[in-house]
Protein backbone atom coordinates (compact mmCIF):
# COMPACT_ATOMS: atom_id res chain seq x y z
CA UNK A 1 0.00 0.00 0.00
CA UNK A 2 2.74 2.39 0.55
CA UNK A 3 4.11 2.17 -3.15
CA UNK A 4 0.91 2.78 -4.38
CA UNK A 5 0.11 5.18 -2.12
CA UNK A 6 3.84 7.15 -3.00
CA UNK A 7 3.02 6.54 -7.37
CA UNK A 8 -0.31 8.03 -6.28
CA UNK A 9 1.65 11.35 -4.36
CA UNK A 10 4.21 11.65 -6.73
CA UNK A 11 1.23 12.11 -9.79
CA UNK A 12 -0.80 13.88 -7.75
CA UNK A 13 2.17 16.17 -7.02
CA UNK A 14 2.57 16.87 -10.27
CA UNK A 15 6.21 14.30 -10.37
CA UNK A 16 4.19 11.59 -12.77
CA UNK A 17 3.12 12.52 -16.24
CA UNK A 18 -0.41 11.94 -17.30
CA UNK A 19 0.48 11.82 -20.51
CA UNK A 20 3.60 10.01 -22.58
CA UNK A 21 6.12 11.94 -22.60
CA UNK A 22 7.81 13.25 -25.71
CA UNK A 23 10.66 11.31 -25.86
CA UNK A 24 9.64 8.49 -25.04
CA UNK A 25 8.68 5.66 -27.74
CA UNK A 26 8.96 1.84 -28.63
CA UNK A 27 12.94 2.21 -29.08
CA UNK A 28 13.62 3.63 -26.24
CA UNK A 29 11.59 0.59 -24.34
CA UNK A 30 13.46 -1.86 -26.00
CA UNK A 31 16.44 -0.34 -25.21
CA UNK A 32 15.51 -0.33 -21.28
CA UNK A 33 13.94 -3.94 -21.42
CA UNK A 34 17.48 -5.48 -23.41
CA UNK A 35 19.35 -3.51 -20.42
CA UNK A 36 17.35 -5.10 -17.52
CA UNK A 37 16.81 -7.95 -18.69
CA UNK A 38 20.73 -8.10 -19.28
CA UNK A 39 20.96 -7.62 -15.47
CA UNK A 40 18.18 -9.76 -14.00
CA UNK A 41 20.19 -12.39 -16.37
CA UNK A 42 23.16 -12.46 -13.81
CA UNK A 43 21.43 -11.19 -10.66
CA UNK A 44 22.37 -13.64 -8.12
CA UNK A 45 18.69 -13.60 -6.85
CA UNK A 46 16.45 -13.23 -9.86
CA UNK A 47 18.66 -15.27 -12.64
CA UNK A 48 18.31 -18.14 -10.24
CA UNK A 49 14.49 -17.78 -10.88
CA UNK A 50 14.05 -16.94 -14.44
CA UNK A 51 16.97 -18.24 -16.41
CA UNK A 52 16.17 -22.13 -15.81
CA UNK A 53 12.63 -21.12 -17.35
CA UNK A 54 13.48 -18.95 -20.33
CA UNK A 55 14.70 -20.56 -23.49
CA UNK A 56 14.49 -17.50 -25.69
CA UNK A 57 16.04 -14.11 -23.92
CA UNK A 58 15.42 -12.48 -27.33
CA UNK A 59 11.88 -13.54 -27.61
CA UNK A 60 11.38 -12.79 -23.82
CA UNK A 61 12.60 -9.26 -24.24
CA UNK A 62 10.40 -8.55 -27.75
CA UNK A 63 7.03 -9.93 -25.60
CA UNK A 64 8.23 -7.86 -22.58
CA UNK A 65 8.81 -4.65 -24.59
CA UNK A 66 5.64 -5.25 -26.51
CA UNK A 67 3.94 -5.28 -22.56
CA UNK A 68 5.77 -2.02 -21.65
CA UNK A 69 4.77 -0.46 -25.06
CA UNK A 70 1.25 -1.73 -23.95
CA UNK A 71 1.05 -0.05 -20.70
CA UNK A 72 2.94 3.16 -21.33
CA UNK A 73 2.13 4.08 -25.13
CA UNK A 74 -1.00 2.57 -24.94
CA UNK A 75 0.05 0.43 -28.00
CA UNK A 76 -2.61 -2.38 -27.06
CA UNK A 77 -0.37 -5.05 -28.58
CA UNK A 78 0.41 -7.12 -25.53
CA UNK A 79 -1.52 -9.98 -24.71
CA UNK A 80 -1.13 -12.05 -22.17
CA UNK A 81 -1.38 -12.75 -18.01
CA UNK A 82 1.47 -11.50 -16.55
CA UNK A 83 -0.02 -12.87 -13.29
CA UNK A 84 -0.59 -16.55 -14.55
CA UNK A 85 2.89 -16.35 -15.54
CA UNK A 86 4.45 -15.51 -12.45
CA UNK A 87 2.23 -17.49 -9.96
CA UNK A 88 3.91 -20.89 -10.02
CA UNK A 89 7.75 -19.23 -9.72
CA UNK A 90 9.22 -19.93 -6.52
CA UNK A 91 9.09 -16.04 -5.22
CA UNK A 92 9.16 -13.98 -2.31
CA UNK A 93 8.54 -10.26 -1.42
CA UNK A 94 13.10 -10.39 -1.87
CA UNK A 95 12.06 -11.07 -5.70
CA UNK A 96 10.09 -8.01 -5.81
CA UNK A 97 12.44 -5.50 -4.33
CA UNK A 98 14.91 -6.70 -6.39
CA UNK A 99 13.38 -6.62 -9.53
CA UNK A 100 11.98 -2.96 -8.61
CA UNK A 101 15.49 -1.41 -7.50
CA UNK A 102 17.15 -3.15 -10.82
CA UNK A 103 14.09 -1.29 -13.05
CA UNK A 104 14.86 1.55 -10.85
CA UNK A 105 18.36 1.93 -11.51
CA UNK A 106 17.99 0.70 -15.18
CA UNK A 107 14.91 3.56 -16.18
CA UNK A 108 17.64 6.04 -14.65
CA UNK A 109 20.18 4.95 -16.60
CA UNK A 110 18.53 4.52 -19.88
CA UNK A 111 15.63 7.07 -20.20
CA UNK A 112 15.55 11.07 -19.96
CA UNK A 113 14.14 11.91 -16.31
CA UNK A 114 10.38 12.27 -17.23
CA UNK A 115 10.13 8.83 -19.07
CA UNK A 116 12.17 7.23 -15.88
CA UNK A 117 9.55 8.84 -13.51
CA UNK A 118 6.52 7.06 -15.41
CA UNK A 119 8.61 3.69 -16.02
CA UNK A 120 9.59 3.43 -12.58
CA UNK A 121 5.56 4.19 -11.39
CA UNK A 122 4.12 1.88 -13.69
CA UNK A 123 6.58 -0.69 -12.06
CA UNK A 124 5.69 0.16 -8.64
CA UNK A 125 2.07 -0.28 -9.43
CA UNK A 126 2.47 -3.70 -11.50
CA UNK A 127 4.95 -4.91 -8.73
CA UNK A 128 1.95 -4.15 -5.86
CA UNK A 129 -0.61 -5.51 -7.84
CA UNK A 130 1.49 -8.86 -8.72
CA UNK A 131 2.46 -8.94 -4.70
CA UNK A 132 -1.61 -8.68 -4.41
CA UNK A 133 -2.27 -11.08 -6.61
CA UNK A 134 0.15 -13.75 -5.36
CA UNK A 135 -0.59 -13.37 -1.76
CA UNK A 136 2.73 -11.75 -0.73
CA UNK A 137 1.22 -8.22 0.08
CA UNK A 138 0.39 -9.22 3.37
CA UNK A 139 -3.11 -8.37 2.42
CA UNK A 140 -5.60 -10.63 2.83
CA UNK A 141 -8.10 -11.38 0.48
CA UNK A 142 -11.94 -13.19 0.52
CA UNK A 143 -12.41 -15.42 3.97
CA UNK A 144 -9.00 -14.40 4.94
CA UNK A 145 -9.93 -11.19 5.63
CA UNK A 146 -12.64 -11.34 7.49
CA UNK A 147 -15.18 -10.37 4.71
CA UNK A 148 -18.00 -12.84 4.48
CA UNK A 149 -18.61 -14.16 1.12
CA UNK A 150 -21.62 -15.32 -0.18
CA UNK A 151 -23.29 -17.84 -2.66
CA UNK A 152 -24.20 -16.14 -5.88
CA UNK A 153 -28.29 -15.97 -5.97
CA UNK A 154 -29.64 -18.71 -8.61
CA UNK A 155 -33.06 -19.70 -9.00
CA UNK A 156 -32.44 -22.95 -7.60
CA UNK A 157 -30.95 -21.28 -4.56
CA UNK A 158 -32.57 -18.00 -3.69
CA UNK A 159 -30.54 -16.59 -1.05
CA UNK A 160 -34.00 -14.97 1.30
CA UNK A 161 -37.38 -15.46 0.90
CA UNK A 162 -38.68 -13.30 -2.45
CA UNK A 163 -40.59 -10.61 -1.48
CA UNK A 164 -43.08 -8.96 -3.73
CA UNK A 165 -44.32 -5.27 -3.86
CA UNK A 166 -47.24 -3.98 -2.96
CA UNK A 167 -48.41 -0.64 -3.83
CA UNK A 168 -50.15 1.15 -0.69
CA UNK A 169 -53.34 1.04 -0.37
CA UNK A 170 -53.59 -2.81 -1.88
CA UNK A 171 -52.93 -5.73 -0.22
Amino acid sequence: MQVMAAAAARRDAGDMPQSIPAHLDENQLATLVDRFYDKVRVDPLLGLVFNPRIDDWDAHKVLMTSFWATIALRSGHYRGNPLAKHQPLPVGIEHFQRWLALWRETASEVLDGESATLMIGYAERIGYGMRVGMGLSGHQRGRESGIPIRARQTPERPQRAERHYSPPGRT
